[in-house]
């Protein structure tokens, strides 16, 4: 493979920015072949400009502002209040409007227009996604003919969902001018193909190659993974055993069940608030044994959902506080704030349960940060909801529906009870899972099918 050309929505241009996840796995490829990386600014003006170019190790960054116009009908309306809400599966949620969508093609096609002129024979482009699902026809229209990469980090829906965009159509036919389209898990990438059969007459051929439109592309599950052994010693670093030590002050030899979630509406945070009401309500032993801890920093504060989302958890989470607290003894903490990824490692390692609970995910990366940040001799419980995308590789826990509140009350129960050697087999497992399908192994997966022969 020559030069990595990454784009994505926001970049890795501040150093800060490259402490784990996606920004390291991109980050060392682009170094590795003296790539770019293109994306937003984070900047709103009124006017663009010309991108800016920063140079770090030998890596270009090229970023652009956006318009108030663009960075509304392109982010906060179709990508967060259409694709967002569709893709996973609250289509309740979306709000279908006339420009949003003109809006977000105008803005794929300006930042393509942006990286054309940088290609050359030999590079492979990435764009990571769903900002840029039409990327690839506006890169195709530009006139690059080379390798095209896809990844999408949010659940594909199943075909009928998918058919609820207006533009499913516009947006299908973009998609497959891509060489290689990346999915979280076995059933998104099935959703897709499902999609292309039954509408266009595509050839599943197997082994990921689809042949539609006249072209052959090749679509497969690729799950991210986590920088496994990095987390691990982040997990018995200062900085985490400083946060253990604070929570432990609280807790006073309580039992701590941890969830830590972007508060988004696709977490199944209020369900999960119900159950755990039904914890205390039809388990009575653990009411002042058992402390609920919810970690939920705000997520997208200017979208309207997000904000009804936060007075329904601060009602929720009054009612079973109200209903059960003591003096001495709060049932559930809920902290709306974010907090270091290593203090979160300090947290992960003393919980004896981490509820993963969404109701629909593309991978939850959280669920392997705390298989990893376990204590080996005393390892906690995952329970992972059966609509994350990590439950496919994760089968060794406690998998729950996250609708179903009762269910998952007895679940934590059970948890709470396993007895240490069934949680060490069942941990031992999981660690072995993530630690082989890493994020190198990961990047590595999907750059080797990138580069091979596509067309």
């Amino acid at each position: 493979m020559g030069r990595l050309i990454a784009i994505s929505n926001r970049t890795a241009a501040d150093a800060s920015a490259r402490a784990g996840g996606l920004a390291v796995a991109v980050w060392e490829s682009l170094t590795a072949t003296g790539g770019m990386w293109f994306g937003w600014s984070g900047n709103i003006v009124d006017e663009v400009g010309e991108p800016e170019v920063i140079k770090d190790e030998g890596v270009e960054f090229v970023v652009t502002d956006f318009t108030e116009d663009e960075h509304d009908g392109f982010y906060l309306q179709y990508a967060n209040r259409v694709i967002w809400p569709v893709f996973h599966y609250r289509v309740d949620l979306a709000h279908f409007g006339n420009t949003e969508f003109a809006t977000y093609a105008a803005v794929n096609e300006r930042i393509a227009n942006m990286v054309v002129p940088h290609l050359k024979e030999g590079d492979s482009v990435w764009v990571h996604d769903y900002h840029f699902l039409l990327m690839g026809d506006y890169l195709r229209k530009g006139g690059w003919d080379g390798p095209i990469g896809f990844f999408l980090h949010i659940p594909f829906p199943s075909p009928e969902v998918f058919m609820a965009l207006p533009e499913h159509e516009q947006i299908a036919r973009a998609m497959c001018e891509f060489s290689v389209l990346g999915f979280q898990s076995e059933s998104d990438r099935s959703n897709f193909v499902q999609y292309l059969v039954r509408h266009y007459d595509a050839v599943d051929e197997g082994d990921g190659w689809i042949s539609v439109f006249g072209r052959r592309i090749r679509a497969n599950a690729y799950p991210i993974g986590i920088e496994a052994e990095a987390f691990a010693e982040a997990s018995v670093s200062q900085r985490a055993m400083t946060a253990a030590s604070r929570i432990g002050r609280f807790l006073g030899g309580r039992q701590l069940v941890l969830g830590v979630d972007r508060m988004d509406y696709s977490k199944g945070l209020p369900q999960r608030f119900e159950a755990v009401g039904k914890l205390f309500d039809h388990f009575p032993k653990t009411r002042g044994k058992v402390s609920v801890t919810q970690i939920a920093p705000p997520s997208r504060s200017k979208v309207e959902e997000y904000r009804d989302l936060r007075i329904q958890l601060d009602e929720l989470a009054g009612r079973i506080n109200g209903d059960y607290g003591d003096l001495d003894w709060i049932p559930l903490r809920y902290l709306a704030r974010s907090y270091d990824r290593r203090e979160l490692a300090g947290l992960y390692r003393i919980a004896s349960v981490c509820l993963v609970t969404p109701l629909r995910d593309g991978m939850n990366l959280v669920a392997k940060e705390f298989v990893m940040a376990q204590d080996p001799e005393n390892p906690g419980v995952l329970i992972l909801s059966q609509f994350a995308g990590a439950a496919e590789q994760l089968s060794d826990t406690l998998i729950v529906n996250p609708h179903d509140s009762d269910k998952v009350a007895e679940t934590i129960y059970q948890a709470l009870e396993m007895p240490l050697e069934e949680r060490k087999a069942r941990w031992e497992k999981l660690r072995k899972t993530v630690v082989e399908q890493d994020i190198s192994w990961w990047r590595q997966k999907f750059l080797d099918d990138l580069d091979a022969k596509t067309d």
